[in-house]
């Protein structure tokens, strides 16, 4: 057992591991201390100073983030010292603060906006001394950054280094010149950045947001020569609700679609089907590729990775752009599901697809860009014209005037709009790869993957880099080339583990046959679009209601969803046929590092 310490805070004695700061044994028994620049996700930082405490026979102030507890520690919180302390640092931080609060994004879910209110700071303690001129960089298709409103307490910088290992932010000039700034200071859409958004939900001001679309949108809905389709990831309805009303963790796929129904739009569809897609295409390109390793002989780029996350894509076409035939070529299932609907959904319905404008609703930041990339106009038009996260569906939702909690479930419209169980748990980490085992299994034995009721717990859970292998019997003749091969699966989230996983590859140690990787800590359901706060804790309740939503779906493998055998009968004919590779797969390209 770790040694422990005791300590007493505000009358209250506790006990902690010896290296806990005193902020965390003040969370151990129910005491808040206020914070700015501290995340659970982070190091520890003490530069914002709004954490401190009075510690018995000490005449300074203590920041309780950075001060571990020691034996016979005697702490008060908010003493009249701590309370004026914590008030005149509030007053400097809005002193050179954007305070224009009223038209802000981040109106009435900013910590500083929270504390301000908290601490009764009015804008008479000190003069301005924000800077002029300050422009908001809007040249970043996913992310704007506005430094009137930057409070540097370094949350993003610390992001974009130790989740992320990117490093596109960071801290220059210093004392009252001091900012967070790009490389070179070059706007957003040049430099290294992979449009992951962490920054965004690590940032405790509006410094950091989404572009966003929702006015565009708006005005497509407005037109009556336009049909404008919506399509929503498995993890926008388990997080949606945060912003609405809701608990963290609860499910609310019908309200959803109810809510999409009233706002306007013609036709809302479920990216789970394209997801289905997608495990039916990477399986069966992941079964070519060892075939030809195991049969043919041929030189082949295994372990074979996901390229579903659009910030892990970018990440690998700058930091390893001599890897990129290790990428599946498959798109996501946000870009197959925009090829499809400007192509197979406006043959079915007979619509132009020139006047169809195709929406997603993701919680990820870099799927902006993805829809934006050049490769992404198979269908002959713009596959995706534009991305809402799940944040400004939550907003749009609020401009309706919709009572939320009170909307009846309704279903999701017909035409790729029904989906697997497979197709949900793609937002959690590790989802894509029990999605696929699930139907690879089944395709090459005949029989269901050998885990309780389909489930792959292995691959589950927030381990930043997790392992499981399966063993192949009694292969079906036509994968006989597979017999007693034991296939060997990694999964990563956060790109700092991704780059582990790289290295071992570029080193030529990976022992894996496939690898699935997202950019976001916890998957998609972590992403850079989701509601603010997202912290462990309400990562594992986000990835619970995944679950949750694969149990209750009465078909659970992707190759089982009817619309998906529908569509390769009617359009696309076969798996990795001449259409699906026009469609649904694509090319990437080498980027810089610098």
């Amino acid at each position: 057992m770790a040694e422990q310490v005791k300590l007493n805070i505000d009358g209250v004695d506790v006990q902690v591991e010896k290296g806990q700061s005193i902020l965390d044994a003040a969370k151990k028994v129910n005491i808040r201390i206020p914070t700015l620049c501290h995340h659970e996700d982070l190091c520890v930082a003490g530069n914002c100073r709004v954490c401190v405490v009075e510690q018995e026979g000490k005449n300074t102030l203590t920041p309780s983030c950075a001060t571990p507890a020691e034996e016979g520690m005697v702490i008060k919180t908010s003493t009249p010292k701590v309370r004026r302390a914590r008030k005149d640092l509030m007053a400097l931080l809005v002193s050179e603060h954007n305070t224009q609060c009223t038209t802000c994004y981040r109106s009435t879910n900013c910590e500083l906006q929270d504390l301000a209110a908290e601490y009764n700071v009015d804008n008479n303690i000190y003069l301005s001394v924000l800077k002029e001129n300050l422009e908001i960089d809007k040249s970043s298709w996913s992310i704007e950054k506005d430094d009137s409103k930057c409070i540097r307490c370094q949350r993003c910088v610390r992001t974009c280094a130790e989740l992320q290992h990117v490093n596109a932010l960071a801290v220059t000039e210093r004392g009252r010149d001091m900012r967070i700034s790009t490389f070179m200071h070059l706007p957003m859409n040049e430099i290294v950045c992979t449009n992951c958004g962490q920054c965004i939900t690590h940032c405790p001001t509006g410094a950091l947001t989404e572009r966003r679309y929702y006015d565009e949108i708006w005005e497509a809905i407005d037109d009556p020569e336009k049909h404008v389709v919506i399509n929503t990831a498995p993890s926008v309805r388990v997080a949606l609700g945060e912003m609405l009303g809701f608990p963290v963790g609860t499910r609310v796929t019908g309200k959803m679609v109810t809510a999409l129904k009233k706002m306007g739009f013609d036709s809302v569809l479920d990216t789970d089907f394209s997801a289905d897609l997608t495990i039916i295409e990477e399986a069966n390109e992941l079964l070519v590729r060892l075939k030809d390793a195991l049969v043919h002989k041929k030189d082949v780029a295994l372990p074979m990775i996901t390229s579903c996350s659009p910030g892990w894509v970018k990440f690998i076409e700058h930091m390893y752009p001599e890897h990129l035939a290790h990428l599946s070529s498959c798109k996501s299932p946000q870009q197959m599901f925009g090829a499809l609907t400007k192509t197979y959904y406006a043959e079915k319905k007979g619509i132009d697809p020139s006047k169809i404008v195709s929406v997603a609703g993701m919680p990820c930041a870099a799927k902006k860009y993805e829809a934006n990339r050049p490769e992404m106009r198979d269908s002959g038009y713009h596959d995706v014209d534009a991305g809402l996260t799940t944040r400004e569906i939550g907003h749009m939702i609020k401009q309706s005037g919709i009572n939320f909690l009170e909307l009846e479930d309704s279903e999701f419209d017909s035409i790729m709009g029904e989906s697997t169980g497979a197709g949900v748990i793609f937002g959690a980490t590790g989802g894509v790869m029990e999605a696929a085992l699930r139907t690879a299994y089944f395709v090459i034995t005949g029989r269901p993957v050998p885990f309780d009721n389909l489930n792959i717990t292995p691959v589950r859970g927030l381990k930043g880099i997790k392992e499981t292998s399966i063993k192949f019997e009694n292969c079906l003749p036509e994968y006989s080339f597979l017999e007693g091969v034991e296939a060997k699966f990694a999964i990563a989230h956060g790109l700092i583990n991704a780059r582990q996983i790289m290295d071992q590859i570029v080193a030529g140690e990976s022992p894996y046959h496939f690898i699935e990787i997202m950019a976001c800590p916890g998957g998609c359901i972590g992403g850079g679009g989701q509601p603010i706060p997202t912290n462990d804790e309400i990562r594992k309740k986000r990835i619970q209601a995944i679950y949750d939503e694969d149990m209750n779906k009465p078909i659970r493998m992707s190759h089982e969803n009817p619309e998906i055998i529908k569509i390769y009968e009617d359009f696309l004919e076969k798996p990795l046929g001449e259409k699906s590779h026009h469609l649904l797969h694509t090319k990437y390209r080498k980027r810089k590092r610098y």
